[in-house]
């Protein structure tokens, strides 16, 4: 026996998630109405629609920058998407000033980890081996990539958590909004300034 979804439900589901609303009423009926199932089965998607649009060019998009703390640190930052239509709208202009804000406030190096250098992995990688010594060798192989793991998080914009929704990361608010906007995004490049840095 199915459960019957209301407009209402469909709808506080789109809100939660930014989903078409026939995928949230999809996903509500194959759920029996589970709402955190229904958001799980969405999100799975999303990361799938991300996945298929990652080899679409992104050739428009905006420059965009933020300054904050009285004019102490700012972002000039270039993030791409496929249409001038998405570039122009506030959602995604909204989306880029919360990445500036982000990297005004952590501080990455790089955008993402394929970007650091081989040197300074292997530099991060010989300084927690040093950490770990007299260990097994398994633990310390273990212990090292967790290391390396957090090094990533500190360094790489991509793999950080995101500042206004730490309990997810960067990369995945990008493919959130990928699936909302139906275009791939890409965060081409930035720079952060910092007065007396």
């Amino acid at each position: 026996m199915s459960t019957t979804i209301t407009a209402t439900q469909v709808n506080d589901l789109r809100a939660q998630t930014g989903a078409g609303l026939m995928d949230c009423k999809r996903a509500l009926v194959e759920t029996n109405g589970n709402v955190e199932e229904a958001i799980t089965i969405l999100r799975k998607k999303g990361a799938a629609s991300a996945a298929k649009k990652a080899d679409r060019l992104a050739k428009e998009g905006v420059v965009d920058s933020y300054i904050h703390l009285g004019g102490k640190v700012g972002v000039l930052i270039e993030v791409n998407c496929e249409t001038d239509f998405v570039a122009r709208n506030e959602d995604f202009r909204n989306f880029v000033k919360d990445l500036s804000l982000h990297i005004a406030a952590v501080n990455p190096t790089y955008v993402s980890r394929d970007q650091v250098p081989e040197e300074e992995i292997a530099k991060e990688r010989d300084i927690a081996a040093a950490q770990v010594q007299g260990k097994p060798p398994a633990a310390v192989q273990k212990i090292v990539e967790g290391k390396l793991e957090k090094y990533f998080a500190t360094v790489a914009l991509l793999d950080q958590p995101f500042v206004k929704v730490p309990e997810k990361s960067v990369k995945e608010i990008i493919t959130e909004t990928i699936a909302k906007t139906g275009e791939n995004i890409q965060v081409r490049r930035f720079v952060r300034y910092q007065l007396g840095a």
